[in-house]
């Protein structure tokens, strides 16, 4: 009995050496303890996502095996440890048989301390032995209304990778019978008590094997040293940022300054990888990591607006006191503002209208032909809906005829009106007001004598009566001539 206390001793101390506390812990009242092993996976291995959608997912690592043991007092002479097996994705079956296999190593090396055995077997061997592969096929199945779970046809098929399945109550009710009436484990029988699953049934294993496989990754890399690409410092994971979408490496005192001038900036959108040519964003998590609550709070709110600006169905209120986001229906042209009540066109932002065109401003009439001619011929059609043809019409008119007023007129300096030289000197009359007016310079000229203003040295039109006009030496004009 003293030599089995002390391999015991020596046994548990062992391990205690070999491994951390996160993977071996010892038991306080008794010989015994936790052993949580992780499998190793190979490059590239996933999880095969079946159920009303097919989906593939890459993961490093899965939640580990754990091993419950008590020493006996004879342990190791005659009688083995006393264990339990559990996972969070492994089947009742695939549990029973690695305990079945535990069994006969401990068969095979009777007499000798096997703890250590066992955790190497597990860890290194467990999926050739349970032929586990890439893809591992998980099957989800639809969760009803008290709390029954719809059976796939998947899940019913003997010898499946499924790491989550359901049983039917008689065959639950018929095992538990199976139990009471069989005290001992047999190695025909199909369950083992000893292994123990750990997944909900009725719950999403995904979710949980997902996060598994982040935290392991984060963890392995807050341990890895990177060079940043922007100070060029060597600095452990747990100080940098790493980009999901590209897993290119910057240091948090880099990124905590770049996200903090783009986001003050309001370039929310622009919070990617400064790697060049690389689209790779930030997460909002690491943003929130790296940034004070007032500036993530500036951030949420910008990423919000941004989007919302980029979904077709969603348009603002809009009165300036307001602005909301409004939910707009499909094919119908009306808002109604949620906080305000008000009810607008999306269009013209007007009040609603009903069928009635939109009404348009002077100063938007003038850029109207501009974005009509340049239209593709459904967004003429659209604007001819929206405004009426007829409007359309003489916006592309009116403003056919303002160029051409523009480079052919000029306005009499009293009233307005568009004057056209056809020929004649630069003396004018407005055909309006009777005004006399200089073309050259548009000044207003005396009625007594208009031509003084071409014969004063001190005019600024000085002899210029004939300027840019091909004169005729058998030509005369006089005043009541012009």
């Amino acid at each position: 009995m003293s030599e089995d206390k002390e391999a015991q001793e020596n046994e548990l101390l062992a391990l205690a050496s070999i491994y951390d506390e996160e993977e071996f812990r010892r038991a306080e009242s008794a010989q015994g303890g936790e052993i949580q092993l992780c499998l190793e996976l190979p490059p590239n291995f996933k999880l095969l996502v079946k159920g009303d959608k097919t989906a593939e997912y890459n993961v490093c690592f899965l939640p580990p095996l754990v091993l419950n043991f008590e020493l006996p007092a004879d342990y190791p002479s005659t009688s083995p440890p006393v264990f339990s097996l559990s996972s969070k994705w492994m089947t009742k079956a695939q549990l029973s048989s690695l305990c079945q296999r535990l069994d006969e190593l401990w068969d095979e090396n009777q007499g000798f301390e096997v703890l250590f055995m066992w955790i190497q077997f597990l860890k290194e061997e467990t999926l050739n032995f349970l032929s586990i592969q890439s893809p591992l096929e998980l099957y989800r199945s639809s969760i009803k209304g008290g709390g029954e779970r719809r059976k796939t046809d998947p899940e019913a098929k003997a010898g499946t990778q499924c790491m989550s399945q359901s049983e039917k109550p008689e065959e639950k009710k018929a095992d538990v019978q199976k139990e009471n009436s069989d005290q001992h484990f047999s190695p025909s029988s199909q369950s083992d008590p000893r292994a123990v699953v750990l997944m909900d049934p009725h719950s999403d294993p995904l979710p949980q094997l997902l996060d598994f496989d982040e935290a392991q990754r984060q963890r392995a890399f807050d341990g890895k040293v990177f060079c940043c690409g922007i100070c060029f410092s060597d600095k452990l994971g747990a100080s940098c940022l790493c980009f999901k979408g590209c897993q290119h490496v910057y240091c948090k005192v880099c990124m905590t300054e770049y996200f903090q001038i783009q986001i003050r900036d309001g370039n929310v959108q622009c919070l990617n990888c400064p790697e060049p040519e690389c689209t790779s964003l930030a997460t909002p998590s690491q943003v929130k990591q790296l940034v004070d609550e007032e500036l993530f709070a500036r951030y949420d709110r910008l990423l919000l607006q941004s989007s919302l600006d980029l979904m077709a169905d969603v348009v603002y209120c809009p009165r300036h006191s307001c602005g909301t986001a409004v939910m707009v229906e499909p094919d119908t042209t009306m808002g109604i503002c949620s906080a305000c009540q008000y009810a607008f066109c999306t269009l013209c932002k007007l009040g609603y209208h009903g069928v009635s065109h939109c009404k348009i401003t002077a100063d938007d009439l003038r850029s109207l032909r501009d974005e009509y001619l340049s239209a593709t011929p459904e967004g003429q059609k659209f604007m001819e809906q929206r405004f009426g043809k007829r409007v359309v019409q003489k916006a592309v008119e009116e403003s056919f005829s303002r160029d051409w007023l523009k480079e052919n007129c000029k306005c009499c300096p009293r009233c307005g009106t568009n004057i056209q030289k056809v020929d004649g000197c630069n003396k004018m009359t407005c055909t309006s007001c009777k005004q006399y007016f200089c073309w050259l310079c548009l000044g207003a000229l005396s009625k007594v004598n208009p031509y003084s203003h071409f014969n004063n040295p001190h005019s600024p039109c000085f002899n210029q009566l004939f300027h840019g006009v091909d004169v005729d030496d058998d030509e005369f004009w006089s005043d009541e001539e012009d």
